[in-house]
Parts: C-alpha cells; structure tokens; sequence
C-alpha cells in the first residue's frame, strides 16, 4: 500500500441508493435464515458471516481488499501504535494455522516478502499444526521477541519458501547507505519509506557532499513504499517548484487530487540515477516515475512491481475493520502505476499505451515503471545456488578472519581462491574446470564482500558489493557518460 493504514469513517463519497443495499441485504438475510434454520448440522452465524460471507465478497474486488475480524483489527490497531515490536504482519491465527493477511509498509514482514494469502507452517523448526489455537497465539507472541525462521507455503508455489524475520529491523533507519562510489559520484540507498525518510535522505546526501557531488546513484531496489507523504517529500529535493508529483483518482475523492513540489523548494541539480527492481513498489514507484516523467534522472534495472493504490482502514461495527482501496495514483504523466487488477477497474490501463516525458520520450503505461536502461542480474546457475545455499562462502569468510589479521584494503588473491576451491570441495561442491573458471570472478567478488562484512562491518562490505553490482556500475556509466 502507499499510506500508512489510514482510520476513515465507513461513509462512501457517493453511497447507493438505500433500495439496493435493502434489496440485496434481504437477499442475504434469507438465504441466511434458510440456512441456519435447515443445515443438517448447527452453524456458527458469526462464522458464516465474518470468515465466509464477508471476505468472499471482497475477493471479488481486488487482492489487496481484506476484512478484519475483531480479534484481527485489535491486532492491527495494536500494531499501528507499536514502534518497536513484532514483524508487521496482520495473521488470521486458526488452530494449527496462520495465514496472512497483511505485511505492513516498512516492516520486517515486507521486506521478507510475507505477500497476502501465505501460511506460514514453522516458526523456528517448531511445526505449527502440532498446536492448539491457545499454544499458537502464545507461540507467536513469544516469537515475536527475537528472529524468527518461518516456512511458509505460498498459493501457486510447489516448494515451501523461507523467511528469516528479526523485529528489530523495524527500528532500522529507512536510509541505510550512503557513501561514494568514485570520487564526485554518492551512492544512497533508501530501503523504504517512514515518517523520516525524507529528513535521512537529504541528511546523507550533504554528507556526501551536497550540491557540488557531480552524480548520485538513488537505490530504490527491493523497497516496497510506505508513507508517501514523506516519498512526494523526497522528490522535492530533485524537481523543480510547481512541477507535478502524481494525480489520483477515486470514487471517493472529491475530484482529482494533484501534489505538486512546493514552491518554496531549492532541490538539487546534479546528475541523477535510480536504481529499480521488481520488488520496487508503490511510494518508491511514485517517486520513480516522477523522475522518469519529467527527464530528471535516468531508470537503471528492471521493471517495477506495479502498485499504485491507497488502501484506507474503514473501521465497522462489532470492532471489526476493511482495509479498502479507494483510489489509484498515477504519474505526472498519466500513467497508472498499479498493474491491472481486473478488466474495467479503475487502474486497468492498456499496457501497450505510451505516454510523453516532457521532453517528448516515448514511455510505456501498464502498470509499473519500465527503466530507460534494463539490466537485468546475473541468473543463478548450479554452481553459485550450491555456493550460496550451502552457506560456504560465508562460513569461509568466518574461518577466514577468524585465522588472519586483516586491514583495508583488502584483496581476495588468487591463494585464497585457491584455499576456497578446496574448501568446497570438501564440502562435496565440486564444479567441473569450466563451471569454476566461469564464475571464478563472482566467487572472488563473493568472498571480498563476506570477508568485509565480517571483518570490517556489513556497510562495509555493501561498499565492496556496490563495486561488483552491474546495475549500479550501469547507474554510474549514465551519469557519467
């Protein structure tokens, strides 16, 4: 979603008229009625109604539309005044089941990639069918205190997925990078976007350098939105005063809504490259096409996810909740950012449409943002997913400084890339000749970042990362050409 949950009043902008909803709710009464009077067995009303009658309903509408029983919407307000505890997820916790209905924006769950309609099945090798729906409740709640390793069987997928979820990642500060990738070009990395983001990212931009840096490489991959407030915020600091950010549109708006730079701004005019991919969403995709729409920084990676709609919390009776989408945004140029949802939906725009920059370029609707330069990550191959599934890179990296003294700069030489093709192979990963000299500068690559982030400090070892990322080598050849 793009806002934070907002509580809004249960009232349309333009309700129907009173003679449908009483035609169709007596449509539902009655068959009610004949269905508590005549089922071969009792039925639980509020079960019917809340987990059957209900959701059903909103599936029709949209994936991102739920309906939160009372025990949910209390969980969810919960979460809403929590700053520092649990992963951000809204679970509907059954006996011996936990499936999810919502990962909040900027939380641990997001990140993961925790998607609506999960079940997650362990919880730190501890199976959750096994328990009873007290021990469950209980279980989480303690889980919840440190890092969580979650199984989880996603919808469509054959094999189970694997999350790693540490709450404290919730207080992690939204911009977590900032450093220099060669001299006069930064690097920031925005991971998403909280009330400070905007405060953060012009913060590490002065520390780099400010107006006279001569290029900045803005990494918005893997960030998947939040507060866009703060995301329009932090466009600012790039557009020109009174240039437009994005429009909206809805039933329940009362018009089309515009946001625009501020008149008052003085943003920054160097080069400008972002980073994208297709976990990139919703705020960070707002920010993404502004960019793209009014020329001002070039699009390096892949195409973006494609979520452009506000949800809103509608608060009902009984203590229960919807979390509804109300309108959908688009880019200065028009384009929806929500990929299709359903055909005549609001944010259903032909994907074959082009729009105009304001410079005339040619760019595509459809949901999401096509970047100007795709690159695309290297694929995995047998080799590299042994690597990295078997942990040996890492556990060498530990070995390896745990037996060395080590200072910067640091090398991995052709003796310790020797020293790790035994390594693995004694650990029954024993590539062919080709398979090892095709991947041997990835495999070095691999080594000097493990080694750094171990021995130096993980923002360390990201800088050595950044130096071997060819999208973030791509960022800078455009800034610098």
């Amino acid at each position: 979603m793009l806002l934070p949950l907002l509580f809004l009043a249960a009232a349309p902008a333009n309700p129907p008229a009173m003679d449908d909803v009483e035609l169709s709710l007596r449509r539902f009464s009655e068959a009610l009625a004949a269905v508590e009077s005549n089922s071969a067995d009792p039925i639980d009303v509020e079960h019917a109604v809340y987990d059957g009658a209900i959701p059903s309903m909103l599936r029709e509408l949209d994936p991102h539309t739920v309906f939160f029983n009372r025990d949910q919407f209390e969980q969810l307000k919960t979460m809403e005044r929590s700053e520092t505890k649990g992963f951000g997820t809204v679970v509907s916790v059954l006996p011996g089941r936990v499936i999810v209905l919502q990962a909040l924006p900027g939380t641990p769950s997001e990140r993961a990639g925790l998607s609506p309609g999960d079940e997650i099945v362990v919880v730190n090798n501890v199976p959750l069918a096994a328990l009873s729906l007290d021990q469950l409740v209980q279980f989480l709640g303690e889980s919840h205190q440190k890092q969580a390793e979650l199984v989880v069987r996603r919808p469509g997928s054959v094999r189970p997925l694997r999350f790693t979820l540490n709450p404290q990642l919730i207080d992690a500060p939204s911009v977590d990078r900032a450093f220099m990738l060669r001299s006069g070009i930064g690097y920031v990395r925005i991971a998403s976007f909280d009330p400070q983001t905007a405060k953060l990212l012009k913060d590490s931009i002065e520390k780099l350098g400010g107006a006279s840096l001569k290029g900045l490489v803005l990494d918005l991959r893997n960030n998947t939105g939040g507060v866009v407030q703060t995301a329009l915020a932090s466009a600012s600091y790039f557009l020109q005063p009174g240039q437009r950010l994005l429009t909206a549109h809805g039933r329940s708006l009362a018009g089309q809504q515009e946001m625009e730079v501020p008149k008052n701004a003085t943003p920054y005019t160097f080069p400008l490259a972002i980073l994208v991919n297709e976990k990139t969403a919703s705020a960070a995709e707002i920010v993404t096409g502004a960019m793209q729409d009014h020329d001002r920084a070039t699009i390096v990676g892949v195409p973006t996810y494609g979520k452009g709609l506000v949800q809103s919390v509608l608060p009902l009776s009984d203590n229960t909740g919807m979390a509804l989408t109300t309108a959908f945004y688009y880019t200065p140029s028009g384009r929806s950012i929500q990929k299709p949802l359903r055909e005549g939906q609001l944010g259903d725009i032909a994907s074959h449409e082009l729009y105009s920059t304001d410079s005339g370029r040619k760019v595509p609707g459809g949901g999401g943002i096509r970047p100007d330069v795709i690159v695309t990550p290297d694929p995995p191959n047998r080799l590299r997913v042994a690597l990295e599934a078997s942990g040996a890179i890492t556990s060498f990296a530990t070995d390896y400084t745990q037996k060395h003294k080590l200072n910067e700069p640091f090398e991995v030489t052709p003796a310790i890339l020797d020293d790790f093709h035994l390594y693995a192979s004694e650990r029954g990963i024993q590539p062919s000749v080709s398979e090892w000299l095709h991947d041997s500068d990835w495999i070095q690559g691999r080594l000097r970042t493990e080694i750094y982030n171990q021995a130096f400090g993980v923002a360390r070892g990201d800088e050595v990362e950044a130096q071997n990322d060819p999208q973030v080598n791509a960022a800078v050849a455009a800034l610098t050409k």
